[in-house]
């Protein structure tokens, strides 16, 4: 059965735990601080996820394979310092497997999440839509942002899901994807150019990275810099994935709230509402909704 519409209500999907305070954690934070409903679904436990911390090696899926339970933790962490409350994995815990990234054996396997049956997966996420009404979706592009299996799989669940909502009358009103815009990735190559660990190390353009957004394509820009240290309070809870010495922490501490606290959005469904700035983006994700 499903509810109502009676709050402000998104959903995020994400592919592994740590994707979501990595890419969206200052958007979710805010929201959440707002009053409004803020659903994460993740849809692996990340056991096939690189890590960085030594004294984790062995959970390794080579090792013990207790890496995806171990993650389960860190994300309840995670989700505790964003103030999210309402947190699921798509179909349970456990059903389906990290990927691993594109072109490895895992990719094969029949539970790995790129083997997954669509529509199965769609609606197991529908069943959520049921529960909490989104009016906004936030999830990946065609490409899973940087062409892993697991966020592109993400993606096309997400979108069928959508696809489904919309036969029962239940859609949301937008869907947004993850993205960067190439003005920011532009000032990112200058700006890192000295750091250590600098992500961008033999760059000199945009073109050269496997993800990035046209300016004109970008339909938000969400200011979430007041909550910056939850962002980084919440990837810090990843320890197996994200360490203290890592690029992105190094990054947080040289550049602050800017870089961590504004995360940018394509608006792949619905109508766009009003905007400002040169660009008109949108600074609310539920923009132009009536609620």
């Amino acid at each position: 059965m499903s509810s109502p519409r009676t709050e402000r209500s998104i959903l995020f999907v994400h592919a592994h735990p740590d994707d979501e305070a990595i890419s969206t954690g200052a958007t979710m934070a805010l929201y959440a601080a707002a009053g409004a409903r803020v659903t994460l679904v993740t849809c692996t436990l990340g056991e096939e996820g690189e890590i960085h911390v030594p004294a984790y090696a062995g959970l390794a899926s080579d090792a013990a394979d207790q890496l995806g339970g171990y993650r389960i933790a860190e994300l309840k962490e995670a989700c505790t310092a964003l103030g999210v409350t309402d947190h699921r994995f798509l179909g349970g815990a456990g059903r389906y497997r990290d990927s691993g990234m594109m072109g490895w054996e895992t990719n094969l396997r029949p539970r790995a999440f790129w083997q997954a049956d669509l529509d199965e997966a769609a609606g197991m996420l529908v069943d959520v839509m049921r529960e909490t009404r989104p009016q906004v979706v936030v999830t990946y592009d065609e490409i899973g942002f940087y062409g892993h299996p697991d966020h592109i799989q993400a993606h096309r669940v997400t979108m069928r899901a959508v696809e489904l909502a919309a036969a029962e009358g239940i859609a949301p009103a937008k869907v947004y994807w993850t993205a960067v815009p190439y003005s920011v990735l532009e000032a990112g190559i200058g700006e890192f150019a000295d750091t250590e660990g600098n992500p961008f190390e033999g760059l000199t353009s945009p073109d050269d990275l496997p993800f990035g957004t046209p300016d004109k394509e970008i339909a938000a820009r969400v200011d979430g810099h007041e909550f910056a240290d939850q962002k980084v309070a919440a990837m810090l809870a990843h320890a197996t994935q994200i360490s203290p010495n890592s690029w992105l922490m190094t990054i947080a501490g040289n550049f602050g709230a800017e870089f961590m606290g504004v995360e940018f959005y394509e608006l792949a469904v619905g109508e766009r509402g009003p905007g400002g700035g040169p660009n008109g983006w949108e600074a609310d994700l539920f923009a132009g909704l009536v609620i």
